[in-house]
């Protein structure tokens, strides 16, 4: 990607917004616009479900090229000591974890909210 004034003695690399780093370097997460997308511009919400007769929990509404679910999902697992996995780019938690779940996004940035009764 070229830069500004390409070709001229004041040329300057194109740089993040946010961490002022040149686009190689930069690994802020981006959404699938190419901006910047960070955890407190997300809004998660958190709703339990019963699956099986079982309860579980579902964070929903989180961006997909943005956020790394993988890593998130093991993060709660960890956390909650509990199992889990992916469901059609939702998190699910196995158990009626909501309360926590909550707190645990929060306290990682996100604007989580918990859905349903």
């Amino acid at each position: 990607m070229p830069g500004l004034f390409d070709g001229t003695p004041l040329e300057q690399p194109v740089t993040c917004e946010h961490c002022r780093k040149t686009h190689g370097q930069c690994d802020c997460p981006r959404g699938a616009d190419g901006k910047v997308l960070l955890p407190k511009a997300q809004h998660p919400r958190v709703r339990r479900e019963k699956r099986r007769g079982k309860w579980c929990t579902v964070v929903a509404e989180l961006d997909p090229v943005a956020t790394d679910h993988k890593a998130l999902l093991k993060l709660l697992r960890t956390a909650l000591g509990t199992g889990g996995g992916l469901a059609d780019g939702d998190l699910v938690i196995q158990g009626d974890h909501r309360a926590a779940i909550v707190a645990k996004l929060k306290s990682l940035g996100y604007q989580a909210k918990a859905a349903g009764g």
